[in-house]
């Protein structure tokens, strides 16, 4: 079995791990830090906003099962993207979204959704970088929510997250052709 790897930045890395390890063809799912310059990032130096990295996800994927788009695509459901301060509750630059890319098909399957939401009147400030060294979080981090169900669903309902469904279901829309 061939594995990909995809990496995502989308504000509450605990939120976005659930999201994706019920996404079939993912095989596995780490939370982490990645984007910034400093050397094994710790949560509470990143939650600060110290060394410039951001909370993110590391999705490795049987591309066979799941495509790369196909990814990018739930990511974008899954985020406000028209926040350019964080995401929900959480503010700060490393709680922004940003998409990371591997190559230059990546890359492009990452532009050219961002600019079918925007032509279709949706303002997305989703950064799409290269991708750089991903630091894995602390253990008490990885499946937050099924370890700590009643926090992590706590924070899901007050975060804003929740009522982001009609967004949501409207970049699906628009991103699977719904919109013109």
């Amino acid at each position: 079995m061939k594995i990909s790897i995809a990496i995502f930045a989308g504000g509450c890395f605990w939120c976005m791990q659930k999201i994706f390890d019920n996404v079939d063809g993912v095989i596995k799912t780490t939370v982490g830090y990645t984007g910034g310059k400093l050397k094994n990032p710790t949560y509470e130096k990143v939650s600060a906003g110290i060394g410039g990295h951001y909370e993110a996800i590391k999705i490795e994927y049987d591309p066979d099962k799941v495509s790369y788009e196909k990814l990018v695509k739930v990511f974008f459901q899954s985020i406000d993207p028209t926040n350019p301060y964080g995401q929900f509750c959480d503010i700060g630059k490393q709680y922004e979204t940003v998409i990371f890319y591997f190559n230059d098909r990546e890359k492009e399957i990452a532009e050219r959704l961002k600019e079918k939401l925007n032509k279709a009147g949706i303002t997305v400030y989703t950064k799409i970088l290269p991708a750089g060294e991903f630091y894995k979080a602390e253990e008490y981090h990885q499946k937050y929510y099924s370890k700590y169900p009643d926090a992590y669903n706590y924070y899901y309902e007050q975060s804003g997250r929740k009522s982001m469904k009609e967004t949501s279901k409207k970049i699906e829309n628009i991103l699977n052709g719904g919109f013109r």
